[in-house]
């Protein structure tokens, strides 16, 4: 008996596009929700194929790509640093790169924390404080030791 929910190989203009999956499958496969894969395609970070009755079907490796999505996230970038990373050529993908690309962007948001905390009272301090993560200020006391 054939199962709809399974995983399937659709044909889209006699081009096969290989093992594909259903929003629900990827999600219980890379055990995030459906919401955020819907997310995610809505960012760019993850592409969709659609079926002829308009069904979105992923390709088996976009389970890959949310667990390096995730990995990414609990590692502090922003999903806009994570489509940066995702879009870049092999060679700029080195981990020297993406260390001195998140340095570059380290380096703005201390530059506004700073330029907010000259203009500021101490109400604004306080605020300005609780913008900077844990793992940033970890990330940023690191750098300075490194730079002096």
């Amino acid at each position: 008996m054939y199962n709809l929910t399974q995983t399937i190989t659709l044909q889209f203009g006699g081009d096969s596009l290989g093992t594909q999956l259903k929003i629900g499958e990827l999600a219980d496969k890379a055990q995030v929700t459906k919401r955020t894969i819907d997310h995610y395609t809505r960012l760019g970070l993850l592409e969709a194929k659609r079926s002829a009755s308009n069904y979105r079907y992923y390709d088996s490796s976009a389970t890959a790509q949310i667990g390096f999505i995730e990995r990414r996230k609990s590692e502090g970038l922003s999903l806009e640093e994570i489509k940066r990373e995702l879009v870049q050529t092999p060679s700029e993908c080195t981990p020297a790169r993406q260390l001195k690309h998140r340095i570059e962007n380290l380096e703005k948001e201390v530059s506004e924390l700073f330029s907010n905390l000259e203009k500021s009272d101490a109400e604004t301090l306080a605020e300005a404080k609780k913008d900077i993560s844990p793992a940033s200020l970890s990330l940023i006391r690191t750098l300075l030791l490194l730079l002096h």
